[in-house]
Parts: structure tokens; C-alpha cells; sequence
């Protein structure tokens, strides 16, 4: 550490919910930190804004793997407001073209009740998909369990011990081949694979087609390993918490302020500065914002010790954003045909894995599908406070929807369309009950969320990725120039709110202070 006086121990730069949970323990463990925002609201993509009078999350609000670590009890998050609604069923399943007829499953916590729920419909697919269970099921945990420390080989080793290889094989088999072909060999219906492929590669905006897409298959299995739940007052109930919990330990947030340059003195970093101007100095700066921009366009004067990493990082494409959702606010809660399935968990909407395919390729050509992926909820029937007494909110994330769009996002009939392909599978009366409605598209999150091309570069793969990466500062979380560090979806374990990179980023630094 340098040893002269510097304006802070530590500058974090984004507050999305990763940045808050580092800087959140940086300053917990007595570091005087400061957290830079862009917006004038934190939380990024993971946040709830007001809509139309009511509340809407940024992205679609399924809570899993946030749950799964101990962010919440170290930074005692329910002291400062945070409280979940647990999601019981946690989520439906149905193809296109059974939605049409309102068939589908529903997978619920408990194995054996979602098996009973599978066998009402798809009788032929229950031994199936106990198999599947029980082969996923212990690889879930352990990507849990690696997923709340810096991976290292030595330590992934040592959890296989101790879980006596348990979850071990499927990891090793799954991760070098397709979720198509995971998924092909245990299921034969198309409401299986296809939500299955969409909650997996789908989200992570490739082909369930490609090699080494594997992992992808155990999304469905990862509600029996742990409890889906939404926060109380929407998504972004937990950065507010996160936030007080940084403030209560004597963070300072700086917000409506960017970060133009990343500074460095002699071999290390020195600070940080503001687009008003300023220069602040620590000597710790760890940036929660994507590494394209932190190497590429921030970063002045690095040591030579970082010039590999510099030049390497020009030569990785920036991928574009893919993924869009629809906010619509209703004067009544919509209901699928022909089903009592309610629309309060996420009913995922899913087509066939050749047509997923398809998909990936028109979204090279800036098209989007005919029947797009749809994960779709309408969080007020769980939570009646994020909309005004008589109201609702409906909530569709459509996915493969190219940020090159041709012809491009604005006036472009397809949200519209994607609403009137979802009003056609409920009962009548849906698109009339609509008060008022937005569509959030890869443009947007470009430009009102500081995403590049709409996309947040995202870590995929699991935990056997870490050690095929090519890029250690993703897994390490410490870059070539000394002092400064990574969080952030781009690093293990990856994207969707989960907080993991955030705590294992902060224990990388404190343990060096230490």
C-alpha cells in the first residue's frame, strides 16, 4: 500500500448492486471509501424506478442466487429494510405452441411436487426429469458453494473433497458440451428444453447450440436447490439496503457524477477523475463498470507491467445487448387461457430448441423472432404495494432482440407486437385494460443505464471457466496495475443479481491489506 496521505482508502466506481456489496465491506472494515455513480439513483440494472404510477423493475425481478450467499446476514441487510416475498410455485413452463392451449408445468421448490405437476401434462417426462434432478442437483451446489470465494484450482479441490466429488462429474461432463445436448439426452418436450434453454444460453445471449454451453441446462434444478423470492417494493429494495448499509458504515456516495480518467503514479494507481473536474486520490480504485471501458478509456498512464492486459483487452469485441422488456401498467391482472396457472411467479415462454437456434442467427442479421423468449410476471399479484389500489403491472423480458435492429429501435413496430403476441394468449380484455406501457430496448439501456451497445459484459461458465479463462483479471479480480481491482457482472461468477463478485472482490482487497 502507498504509505502517503491520499482523499480516500478506497474509490469504487458504479453502483450497481456488486459495486454496493464491495464497497459496502471496504468501508464496513474501516476503509474510508468513496462510491461514484453516473445516475442520480444506484442499483444499474438491478434497481426499480417509478413507471405510469407504479413501480417496475429495471429487469425481471427473480431473486435466487442472491439468497444463496451471506451478503445479506454480514451486512445485515434486514436492519436497513430489505425483506423478501418467497415464490412458491417459483416459476411456469410452456412452449409457444402449447401456451396456444394452456398447457405447460409449474417447477416449485420441492422435487417431488414439481414432478406431480409434470405428470399431469407430460407424464412420459417424469422419470426424465428425476434423472436430470438428480444428476444437477449436486452440481448446483457446488457452484454455489465456489461461487462465495475467489476461485482458485487448490480450493475448487479442496470443495470436491469435501462434497466427496459430489456434483464433481456432471460439471466436468456438462461444461464441455451443449445445453441442447444435455438437455436432448434426458427430455423429449419441447416445454422442457425450450424455458430451460431460455433461463440458461438464452440469457446469456448464445446459442443453446454451442459447445461448452453445458451448464446452462441446470437452471431448471437451481429452484430445487434454492428458494426463488422477490424483494418487498421491487428489485431495487435491495441496492436502497445495500446503500444504507454502506452510509452506515461512513461510505460517501457521489452520484450524477462520471468518472473520465483512472489515474496512475509511478507502477500503481493514484485516483480517479471527475467529469466536474475534481481529482480524488486513494490508493485502491476498483471499477464495477465494464473492462472495456476501464482499460480502454479510463485508464491513463499504467505501468508497462500493464501493457499485455491493455492489448489484449483491444482485441475482445464488446458483445451488443440483446435483451428488452415491456412495462405495461393495468387497470386489471391478465390471465392465461385455458389455464389456472396466475401470472404472479415468472411463466417463461419458450420456443423449440432448432427455432432458439434460428433465433441466434436472425439476431446476426438484426432481426428478432417470430415467438421471442418471453419471461413474463406481474409482480403486483405477489406485491400489491408497486402499484396504486385497483392497478397492476405487467412485466415481459423478451430476449434476442439485437441492439442493431434493422432499421433500428426507435418507432419500430416490434414491442408492440411482441404485447400483442402475449394479448393473444390471454384472455380478452388485456390490451384494453392498458393505462400506460414502455418498452426498454438495448438503445435505452445504452443510453439512460451507460450500458455500451445495451450489453453488460457478463462472465458465463461456471467455476471450471475461471481456470480455462484467458483473462485472470476476471477471476482474480486484481488487475496489472496495482491498486486497482474488478467487480462486476463481467467477473466470476457471473451476471443476474447475485452479489458474489461484489463480496469476493472486497476480500481480495482486504485480505492484501492485511
Amino acid at each position: 500500500m502507498s504509505s502517503h496521505a491520499t482523499d480516500y482508502d478506497a474509490i469504487v466506481i458504479g453502483a450497481g448492486h456488486n459495486g454496493l456489496v464491495t464497497a459496502a465491506y471496504l468501508a464496513r472494515a474501516g476503509m474510508s471509501t468513496l462510491l461514484v455513480e453516473a445516475r442520480s439513483t444506484v442499483g444499474g440494472t438491478a434497481a426499480s424506478e417509478p413507471f405510469g404510477g407504479a413501480t417496475v423493475n429495471i429487469c425481471n425481478c427473480d431473486h435466487l442466487t442472491f439468497r444463496t450467499t451471506p451478503v445479506m446476514s454480514e451486512l445485515d441487510l434486514a436492519a436497513h429494510g430489505l425483506a423478501y416475498h418467497d415464490l412458491e410455485p417459483a416459476q411456469h413452463n410452456m412452449s409457444w405452441e402449447g401456451a396456444a392451449n394452456g398447457d405447460g408445468w409449474t417447477s416449485h421448490h420441492d422435487l417431488d411436487e414439481t414432478l406431480a405437476d409434470i405428470a399431469r401434462t407430460y407424464p412420459g417426462e417424469v422419470d426424465n426429469y428425476r434423472r436430470y434432478a438428480a444428476a444437477a442437483m449436486p452440481a448446483i451446489r457446488m457452484i454455489f458453494e465456489a461461487a462465495a470465494e475467489p476461485p482458485t484450482f487448490r480450493g475448487l479441490t479442496r470443495l470436491a473433497l469435501r462434497r466427496r466429488l459430489a456434483g464433481s462429474a456432471t460439471l466436468l461432463r456438462w461444461s464441455r458440451r451443449s445445453t441442447a445436448d444435455v438437455l436432448r439426452s434426458f427430455f423429449t418436450t419441447d416445454a422442457i428444453t425450450g424455458p430451460a434453454a431460455a433461463t440458461g444460453p438464452m440469457v446469456w445471449g448464445i446459442s443453446p447450440e454451442f459447445s461448452g454451453t453445458g451448464l446452462g441446462a441446470i437452471t431448471p434444478a437451481m429452484r430445487h436447490v434454492a428458494k426463488v423470492g422477490r424483494p418487498v417494493g421491487g428489485s431495487g429494495s435491495v441496492p436502497d439496503a445495500l446503500l444504507a448499509a454502506f452510509e452506515a458504515a461512513g461510505g460517501t456516495l457521489l452520484a450524477d457524477t462520471r468518472v473520465q480518467e483512472i489515474c496512475c503514479t509511478a507502477d500503481r494507481v493514484s485516483g480517479v477523475v471527475l467529469d466536474t473536474g475534481a481529482v480524488v486520490s486513494a490508493s485502491t480504485v476498483v471499477s464495477a463498470c465494464n473492462p472495456h471501458d476501464t482499460f480502454l478509456r479510463w485508464l491513463r498512464n499504467p505501468p508497462a507491467s500493464a501493457a499485455k492486459m491493455i492489448a489484449r483487452w483491444r482485441g475482445i469485441e464488446h458483445d451488443d445487448g440483446y435483451e428488452s422488456k415491456l412495462d405495461v401498467v393495468l387497470s386489471a391482472p391478465p390471465r392465461l387461457k385455458n389455464s389456472d396457472r396466475t401470472l404472479g411467479p415468472t411463466t417463461v415462454i419458450a420456443p423449440d430448441l432448432a427455432t432458439i437456434h434460428r433465433g441466434y442467427e436472425l439476431m446476426q442479421q438484426g432481426k428478432v423472432l417470430d415467438t421471442p423468449a418471453f419471461m413474463v410476471n406481474v409482480p403486483t399479484l405477489i406485491d400489491p404495494t408497486m402499484a396504486p389500489a385497483g392497478q397492476h403491472v405487467l412485466s415481459i423480458e423478451a430476449l434476442y432482440t439485437p441492439y442493431g435492429l434493422q432499421g433500428g429501435w426507435p418507432d419500430s413496430p416490434e414491442p408492440r407486437r411482441w404485447l400483442e403476441a402475449f394479448a393473444d394468449l390471454c384472455e380478452p380484455g388485456l390490451l384494453e385494460s392498458i393505462i400506460d406501457w414502455r418498452a426498454m430496448t438495448p438503445d435505452r439501456y445504452e443510453r439512460e443505464f451507460h450500458l455500451p451497445a445495451g450489453h453488460a459484459t457478463s462472465f458465463a461458465g461456471g467455476p471450471l471457466a475461471a481456470f480455462r479463462n484467458p483473462n485472470p483479471e476476471l477471476t482474480k479480480y486484481q488487475t496489472a496495475v496495482d491498486g486497482l481491482y474488478l467487480t462486476g457482472a463481467a467477473t466470476f461468477p457471473g451476471a443476474g443479481v447475485w452479489g458474489a463478485s461484489g463480496r469476493n472482490c472486497a476480500s481480495v482487497i482486504l485480505g492484501q491489506r492485511s
